[in-house]
């Protein structure tokens, strides 16, 4: 169907030219689609555009609707339907940094500034000139012995399988190039990896793919090689993703290829499973034990995990048993739930798990609550898309930030949304090799590469703008927010930093913070004293 006009014009052409003989009325149909012929076999042969590779001729009409899009955000606008253009909107900034072209735009802001829910960064009068924005951050506390100096934004976690080989080494080699990390995704480290020669963090998820027995538990001599990859530079535990958190998942053995089998190290034969919940610990003591395990056998490189806040009370005990044991992980990525997936149940992609800024607040103040802050550090990620998004997070408590969705469509993905389906018509989440191969990698590895420089530019000249010499100055007063017509407020009122260590003293701030440090348990998940009764007799409500 993809090539139906592209082969249908060769067959009317060829049927034309040969009927010339009886009337040469035939000229006119034999040119056009002719040309019309030629047209697809330069399509799809041209490395430029993957939608034209895989469509032929039809894929015109894209580029046709992109030149009235102005016309149909407006109208969209208009009509009070503002997700649509604002999705448009993101797609559109990062083509242009990936492609670098001018991403200038004329007549002022796009968004509506007397709306409630309007946030800005405040500027200075006397505004620094920086000049470079090569940002980076050291991530490695005092028990890591080769601490690394990652950049304040890089490419969030995709699995090989998720995403095409094309395009995976299409990240990698355009990571390498820019001298920021591409985290692996729970899926393992594949050839394509390898292949770009780009800064890994290993994703360790609950299937422990490189890393496990035939019975799917966690092997560490697999493990101990698979840090020892020069490639590889930080170790990450995956708790649950912002996508769909507390949701395991199946790859069917007919879906499971040779390469991913061999990313895996998983057999063809079977279903392959990550189950909900890791078998190796279920405590939070267990878990920092095993965060223990991964650093001694990880070469002595950062060690940290990544989680989407859900029960806070959890994440409490999980901070209790850091205090406790005295293993502090090297980093925690704070994974907000407008993180996206291939594929998830509709109710968890809407409705299960803490949105990225109520995350990392709060697991930033309970860090500084517990004297812990200043220990590890914190990357956050979840639709952190332009240098505003990146700027917010570093305000509220990030140390870097990662993106998925951004690098995504940086190397083509025009969010067709048929991820699941391996019919991906730009070759980036799909296993189909005919479809992958028009996503040309040395194009996009450069596109990867230019989006990251030029949206790290921008951050650079807002980190100046707003009299800062380094985006990690950025503080929650630098915030402005609207919350109704006319009611404005700093993020400092809203998402203030907590002070140092006011959990370990028992201080209560009215905030519910110190409730539930009181209920959380290092030795368990499960609540303290749940049956507690208030002063009136009367049962307390459990706080998670």
């Amino acid at each position: 169907m993809r090539y139906m006009i592209f082969i249908g014009s060769a067959v009317i052409a060829i049927l034309c030219i040969a009927a010339i003989g009886s009337s040469a009325w035939f000229w006119l149909p034999a040119v056009v689609f002719g040309l019309t012929a030629l047209l697809g076999v330069y399509d799809y042969f041209q490395k430029r555009h993957a939608v034209l590779a895989n469509y032929p001729v039809i894929g015109h009409l894209r580029y046709l609707f992109e030149e009235i899009r102005p016309e149909i955000r407006q109208y969209l606008i208009e009509s009070d339907q503002d997700e649509e253009p604002f999705s448009r909107d993101q797609r559109s900034l990062v083509y242009q940094r990936a492609k670098g072209v001018e991403d200038k735009r004329p007549f002022g802001t796009r968004q509506r500034v007397y709306d409630s829910g309007y946030e800005w960064i405040t500027h200075s009068v006397v505004p620094k000139h920086l000049e470079g924005h090569d940002f980076r951050v050291k991530i490695g506390g005092e028990q890591c012995k080769k601490p690394y100096e990652a950049s304040i934004y890089n490419i969030s976690a995709m699995s090989f399988g998720a995403l095409s080989a094309n395009a995976i080494q299409a990240l990698n080699t355009g990571a390498a190039k820019g001298g920021f990390a591409h985290d692996t995704g729970e899926g393992g480290i594949s050839k394509y990896h390898r292949a770009g020669g780009g800064d890994l963090i290993y994703e360790i998820g609950s299937g422990y793919f490189g890393c496990r027995t035939p019975e799917g538990r966690f092997d560490v001599e697999k493990y101990a090689e698979q840090a020892r990859n020069p490639q590889v530079k930080m170790i990450e535990l995956k708790l649950s993703q912002g996508a769909k958190p507390g949701h395991g998942g199946v790859l069917p053995a007919s879906k499971i290829s040779p390469e991913i089998a061999e990313a895996r190290d998983i057999p063809m034969d079977q279903d392959c499973v990550s189950p909900s919940a890791h078998p190796e610990f279920s405590t939070p003591i267990e878990l920092m034990q095993f965060i223990g395990t991964l650093r001694e056998h990880g070469d002595g490189k950062p060690v940290g995990f990544k989680l989407c806040i859900g029960h806070r009370r959890e994440f409490m005990c999980i901070v209790k048993a850091m205090l406790e044991t005295d293993i502090v992980p090297d980093f925690i990525v704070i994974d907000g739930k407008e993180g996206g997936t291939g594929a998830a149940p509709v109710e968890f992609a809407n409705h299960m798990g803490m949105p990225l800024i109520e995350g990392l607040t709060f697991a930033h103040n309970t860090l500084r609550g517990a004297g812990l802050r200043h220990r590890l550090k914190i990357g956050a990620s979840g639709k952190l898309i332009s240098a505003f998004e990146i700027a917010k997070a570093l305000a509220l408590g990030a140390d870097w930030a990662n993106s998925a969705r951004g690098f995504m469509f940086s190397v083509g993905c025009i969010q067709a949304q048929s991820c699941h389906t391996n019919r991906c018509p730009v070759g980036v989440a799909t296993q189909d090799e005919r479809r992958q191969r028009a996503l040309h990698v040395p194009t996009k590895a450069e596109r990867v590469y230019r989006f990251h420089k030029n949206t790290l530019r921008a951050l650079g000249e807002l980190t100046g703008a707003a009299g800062l010499d380094h985006p990690g100055g950025f503080q929650p007063y630098h915030l402005m927010m609207r919350e109704k017509d006319r009611d404005m407020v700093t993020g400092h009122q809203i998402y203030p930093y907590l002070p140092e260590g006011f959990l370990l003293r028992g201080e209560s701030l009215g905030n519910g913070y110190l409730t539930r440090w009181q209920r959380a348990d290092a030795s368990s998940f499960a609540p303290l004293d749940t049956e507690q009764v208030g002063s009136d007799g009367k049962p307390l409500i459990p706080i998670a």
